[in-house]
Formats: C-alpha cells, structure tokens, sequence
C-alpha cells in the first residue's frame, strides 16, 4: 500500500502549486471584494491543464488522473475558495458530462470552448424546491419533432454567466403517465433562456451563482446527453465524482486557514511571548493537522479507487463528508487563533470561513452524504 504520489503527480503538484501561489492567491481578497473571477489567470490555465483536467487531449484537455485532478483543485481552493469552486464546477460539472456521456458531434462543438480558457462551463440540477430530491425537478423537456422543449426554474447555478452551454436535468413526462429523466445540453444564447443576476451570498463571492429560467426553449433533440431517459443515472454519477473535488477544494480552504494561522501564532506576542508557545493553541494547531492529513487521505483513496476503476461511491461520499466537516472546524480554530483580527477582512481567514461553509451544503449536504454511506454500509452487510 503506497502512500505517496508518483513523480509524475509530484511534479504537476508543484507547477500548479507554484501557479496559483502567483496567479491566483494575492488577488483572492480582490476576487471577493468585485465578486469578479481573475480572468487573467483562467487564460493562462490551458497550458497547465486547469480549464480540461478529464477532457482528452484531442479537445484541449489534460485528460489528468482523478489523484492529479484533486491535487490540482485542492491547490486552486488553498489559493482562492471562489477560483477554486469555480473551476472545480466547469470541470466536472460542465465538462465532465460532455466528456463522459456527449455525443462526438457535441464533444467536438463545445469541449474546445471550455478548455480554451475564454469560458467556463455550468450544470443545472438544484432548483427553488427541489435540491437533494433530484427526482422533484419540476424543469421538464418534452418532445416536440426534432427538438425538445424546455420550460422550468433553476438556482444556484455555478458559471452560468460564463457558460457556453449548460448540462440542464429535465424531467419528462410520458403519454402513459411515467417521468423519465434526462441531461441535455442548452446553449445559452437559446431564445428563451434568462440568466439571472449573480446571488448575494455569504461567501465564495467570486464565484457566481445564479438562476435560470426556461420559457419554451426549443433545443435540438441530439443535444441529449447519452442514452434518452437515462440522465438522472447520469447526474447521480457526476456528483459521485464531483464529492471528491469538493472533498479537495474543502482540504485546500483548510489548508489555507492551518497556514495561516501557524503563521500568526508565531507572530502574534501575548505575556512576553509568542502564543504558539501556549499549549491550547498547541493543540488547536495539532488537531488541524490530524485532521486535514485524515481528509486529504481520504480524499486521495476515492480517488484512487475510481482511477482503479472501482466502486467509489461511498468513499467518495466519506470524503466529502470529512473534508467539509474539517474546514469548518480549522477555519474556526484558525479565527479562534487569530482573536478578534480573525474577524477582520485585514487577515485571510476571515474570508476562507465564509468561503469554506457552503462545502458542507453543496454537492449533496452532509445529511445526505450520511445517507448515501449508511445505505451502502446496510447493503454491504445485507441489512434492510
């Protein structure tokens, strides 16, 4: 059992560590303060395979290992929380979809776009009343000749404004009274697609979220990702593999809040001396490590597995859970460390709190990461 990465991982691990460090994290205060992305860093994120980390090399992507793919979003997320969600939602959100399900005719349309680090892509499932309950989707496409025909709500949407297409979950209902579902890709310059304006939102400013509403957008039929009536297997194995970028974009905030605060406790005087000497900040500090050297492993195993070609859907689901679990309670103790300057926009932490509390909310809740572990741990042992 190895519990290293290779050198090939090692080596992308420092050109995108080293990327970010200058790109991305001095402005990160700014991103939030404009609640505008850095496009002068995305444009030069091709080269390093950020903007296409699993789209094949034909269509300007990377086509990274899922290991690599968390070691780079776990970088972007300790540089930048809204950069790195951002980024982490055009990968497996809007390109991964195309990528594992688009017909070549899409694939060749837009995966060029989205690679090309002009645009950034987006996946429409949550809406106003329906965000866990993916079978309560009230969107509907129904199919009228040639093209479907989409009507419905949709919120918190990332990226749409920067988004070419849109992978949009639809629901269809059927002559004889049975729903199916499917995943169909919508570009966004279709007559009757409104875009929102951006959410005001506790954190992750620079990231956008916004709504979308459908007023009879007709969308050709072969826009339909893969199999028709098959797109809510689809979604369910997105976000599957979207939890462990998530898992890696909590254990990159978390990381950042840690650096941070051993930072200024070596700093910071209290009673003649640095109050890292004190042993409550001691452990505050040493409990940090346990804890995000736990989420990263974690994080590392789902990935692993899924690169293995294995079942990784409850570990993907543990990690996510721990890793989002664990910013919290760095990001905390990181304030904690930094007393009332914590709470000030003079000092990081302070922004990677607000930042890091949506990890626990998006891409499925931790309510709902319980549940996925615990009906498959009930399986695994055939109890109910």
């Amino acid at each position: 059992m190895l519990f290293d990465l290779n050198d090939e991982q090692k080596m992308y691990q420092a050109a995108v560590r080293d990327f970010c460090q200058k790109e991305i994290a001095p402005y990160a205060a700014e991103v939030d303060e404009t609640g505008e992305m850095r496009w002068e860093a995305i444009k030069k994120m091709p080269p390093l395979g950020l903007t296409g980390m699993s789209v094949p090399e034909v269509y300007g992507g990377a086509e990274l290992d899922t290991i690599s793919i968390a070691i780079a979003i776990e970088e972007l997320g300790r540089a930048c929380g809204s950069t790195g969600l951002s980024m982490a939602a055009h990968n497996g959100l809007g390109c991964g979809p195309l990528v594992n399900w688009g017909s070549d005719a899409l694939k060749e349309t837009f995966l060029p776009m989205l690679t090309s680090g002009d645009y950034l892509g987006a996946l429409a499932l949550t809406e106003p009343d329906a965000g866990s309950d993916l079978r309560a989707a009230k969107t509907t496409a129904q199919r009228d000749g040639d093209a479907w025909v989409i009507n419905g709500h949709k919120a918190w949407i990332t990226n749409p404004k920067y988004a070419p297409v849109i992978n949009v979950h639809c629901r269809t209902e059927r002559e004889d009274g049975s729903t199916t579902y499917n995943l169909i890709a919508v570009e966004t310059d279709r007559e009757g697609l409104q875009i929102q304006k951006p959410e005001k939102k506790m954190g992750l400013k620079g990231s956008p979220t916004q709504q979308l509403l459908f007023e009879n957008v007709r969308v050709p039929f072969e826009n339909v990702l893969g199999e028709e009536d098959k797109g809510l297997y689809y979604v369910l194995q997105t976000l599957d593999s979207g939890r462990i970028t998530i898992a890696a974009l909590s254990v990159g905030l978390a990381q950042a809040a840690y650096e941070a605060a051993i930072k200024y406790a070596q700093q910071r005087q209290a009673f003649g001396r640095p109050i890292a000497k004190f042993q409550a900040i001691q452990w505050m500090i040493a409990d940090a490590e346990v804890e995000i050297e736990a989420s990263r492993l974690l994080t590392f195993k789902a990935a692993w597995l899924k690169d293995q070609g294995r079942d990784y859907s409850k570990a993907a689901a543990i990690a996510k859970l721990k890793a989002s679990e664990v910013a919290e309670k760095v990001a905390f103790a990181a304030i904690q460390i930094h007393g009332s300057y914590g709470y000030s926009q003079e000092f990081p932490v302070e922004r990677i709190y607000r930042d890091q509390r949506l990890m626990t909310i998006g891409e499925g809740t931790s309510e709902i990461q319980r549940l996925v572990i615990s009906r498959r741990v009930l399986e695994e042992n055939n109890i109910g």
